[in-house]
């Protein structure tokens, strides 16, 4: 077995491996850009060292050299599947954990994956399955192969540049898309075309295969719950399949591998239809896939559970497996959510910021914290104090739970998401939530198009969360008997008026809570908008406050950062702001907002305007960048450009301004 172990990643999978590297005695060396030096993945590996791009496989290979590295393990993303990065690792005398590179760029292209397991009797798509198909060829198989059919690019993946087409007419238009998409993401315009499997289901089986000719299937993992072909919820085992189904499901992963030469752990991914009867090869990810902990959570080998970074480095130090398929079982349920830095309420937008706090239901944290939830566990990569940028990926967590079936794991999932808190960072946890609840998703009838058709439920402001927003703005105030230390002000032969606050949810302009509270939060009476008042009780805490409101207790945690108070509970979290009077007066006297702001962190690639041009309402002003995505901003009004903060290539904060657009008054223009 090597002695040291470099982790050619970030975030948390390589504070995962960084775990296992460890347990097994064995030294980790972490590498790490200037956005990452002080991340936890640096913070969890014995040794660190400083790359310019987690893409650039020479750095690494280099830096590995430096600290004596003897072995490379991947993760997923990044250079996970770059067969050229392996055999760089190899050349420079360190062992590769993953896959031979001639099996990474079979599988990594999915017309020579299909080609290579067809002959094994892997039940393939009915579609094209030749290189360099014309867009005439392409057609002709489509006829052939009846409508709906899925365009998709032969390299690459993620869902990018895939088109469903429903019918001929709109096939021309289609392939020309789906080629230039193709081409601009992976430099690759090659197609393949597949009958489109309606209310499909994602199902994915692991496989494991050691250098001595071992090689066996882990079971599956139901990734079905999908968003924009990315998987957001995964499961193990599927609520679908039955034994006979899953061993017919298991020996063709295992007869892809063995077809490609496959060593180390992989994922072999089918798509089926509604109950499964029929299932389709649809490709092989050479790595370690993101949802493995499901896997981990329910597999057994002869009544132990089983660590899969584990068994990629003994394999990858040539050990064998030293069981058989007979010998792995699958022991109860568990359901694995991903937490990203997302607004589900702006179409799923890229968010960031400094973490102001974090709670989570498993771990030593959560012990702390009393939060811990039997079952659950956490694969975390992110600590408060610590930057979420828009230079990464916006997974921060996953949040898995096991239970004895798959009810019991979606409850304690649910009771996992809420207990965990996430303070300075709009994250889609309250989303999750309530997706994992939906009574389709817990009777098990998914597909790859059902949160598509479930939409984002509005979300509402809370009245408890204004109010208590609001006694966390009197819990701040100076205890004192002078009565000009009184927020609402002191009247001679009178009471107090009553402390007033104009609360805005961050990034929301048309939305706002009138607040006032007379007395003090130990015995305050609270008046929402027109409504009568209420008695309201607030105490704060080392970390938030607890209030009465209504009869009900709730407990809050709370963090203030500029000028946003964040209030979290129940696995909810909201941003508010106090807006200003004169700016609340204005608003409600219904001025035009001609201020444009970012909608995410990221960077501003394109500007279009210059100060005092005219511009036309909907004009193109401004691009921003973020996770490869551009967002394209335009002039809500007609008017003149007056300010323009925004630059080429600067970075920006969510609701940074960017332009603001000036109305041209009828007294001017005459």
């Amino acid at each position: 077995m090597f002695a040291s172990v470099l982790i050619a990643n970030r975030g948390e999978i390589a504070v995962r491996i960084a775990a296992t590297v460890r347990a097994r005695g064995l030294r980790s060396v972490a590498v790490y850009t200037d956005a990452d030096a002080s991340s936890p993945h640096v913070a969890a590996a014995d040794v660190a060292v400083r790359v310019g791009n987690y893409l650039d496989g020479a750095a690494i290979v280099e830096a590995g050299a430096r600290v004596g590295a003897q072995a490379v393990h991947p993760g997923y993303g990044f250079l996970a599947e770059n067969a050229a990065f392996a055999r760089q690792v190899a050349e420079a005398g360190m062992t590769w954990i993953g896959p031979p590179p001639a099996a990474i760029e079979t599988m990594g292209d999915k017309i020579s994956a299909k080609a290579a397991v067809e002959p094994a009797g892997v039940p393939l798509v009915p579609g094209s399955s030749e290189q360099g198909l014309s867009d005439a060829e392409l057609a002709d198989v489509a006829r052939r192969t009846g409508f709906p059919v899925l365009l998709k690019p032969s390299a690459g993946g993620g869902g990018k540049g895939m088109h469903v087409v429903e019918r001929e007419e709109e096939l021309a238009d289609a392939i020309a898309a789906a080629r230039r998409e193709a081409r601009g993401s992976f430099g690759d315009d090659t197609l393949l075309l597949e009958r489109y499997v309606t209310d499909p289901r994602h199902v994915e089986i692991q496989v494991l295969a050691d250098t001595h000719g071992t090689v066996v299937h882990l079971g599956e993992r139901e990734c079905s719950l999908q968003r924009r072909h990315q998987k957001v919820v995964e499961e193990a085992p599927s609520a679908v399949l039955d034994e006979k189904q899953r061993d017919a499901m298991g020996r063709a992963a295992v007869d892809a591998a063995t077809a490609c030469g496959y060593v180390g752990a992989g994922t072999v991914e089918f798509v089926t239809n509604a109950d499964a009867s029929e299932f389709f090869f649809l490709e092989m990810n050479t790595r370690l896939q993101v949802e493995h902990p499901v896997t981990e959570e329910v597999v057994r080998v002869r009544g132990g559970r089983l660590d899969l970074v584990a068994e990629q480095l003994r394999v990858a130090a040539g050990e064998p497996l030293g069981y058989e398929q007979d010998d792995v079982t699958l022991e109860g349920h568990a359901v694995e959510v991903r937490l990203y830095a997302e607004d589900p309420a702006r179409g799923f937008l890229p968010t960031g910021g400094r973490i102001l706090g974090l709670d989570w239901p498993a771990g030593d944290a959560a012990e702390r914290s009393s939060t811990q939830v039997v079952g659950a566990r956490v694969d975390a990569g992110v600590q408060v104090g610590q930057e979420v940028g828009s230079a990464y990926d916006p997974m921060l967590a996953k949040i898995i739970a096991r239970g004895a079936d798959r009810a019991e794991a979606l409850d304690r999932l649910d009771e996992a998401l809420a207990r965990t808190t996430v303070l300075g960072v709009t994250t889609n946890l309250a989303w999750l939530r309530t997706l994992i609840t939906h009574d389709d998703v817990r009777a098990g009838r998914l597909d790859t198009g059902l949160i598509a058709r479930l939409g984002v439920p509005e979300q509402q402001v809370p009245d408890d969360v204004v109010v208590a927003a609001a006694l966390a703005g009197l819990l701040r105030l100076p205890e004192s008997d002078d009565p000009f230390n009184t927020l609402g002000g002191w009247r001679i032969g009178g009471e107090p008026a009553p402390a007033r606050w104009t609360l805005v949810p961050l990034g929301e302009k048309d939305t706002s809570f009138d607040v006032a509270l007379r007395g003090r939060a130990d015995a305050a009476t609270v008046t929402l908008g027109e409504d009568p008042p209420r008695p309201v009780v607030g105490t704060a805490t080392a970390d938030g406050l607890v209030t009465t409101l209504d009869g009900v207790t709730r407990r809050y945690r709370t963090a203030l950062a500029d000028g946003v108070l964040w209030i979290s509970r129940d696995g909810g979290t909201w941003a508010l702001r106090e807006q200003e009077r004169l700016q609340a007066a204005r608003t409600a006297g219904g001025a035009s907002d001609g201020a444009v702001t970012s909608p995410m962190p990221g960077t501003v690639t394109v500007v279009e305007v210059e100060p005092g041009q005219e511009v036309e309402a909907g004009q193109r002003l401004v691009v921003v960048e973020a996770m490869k995505m551009e967002h394209v901003l335009t002039a809500p009004i007609a008017g003149t450009v007056t300010e323009l903060p925004a630059r080429a290539g600067a970075t920006v904060a969510l609701d940074a301004p960017l332009v603001t657009v000036t109305p041209q008054s009828t007294e001017s223009t005459e």
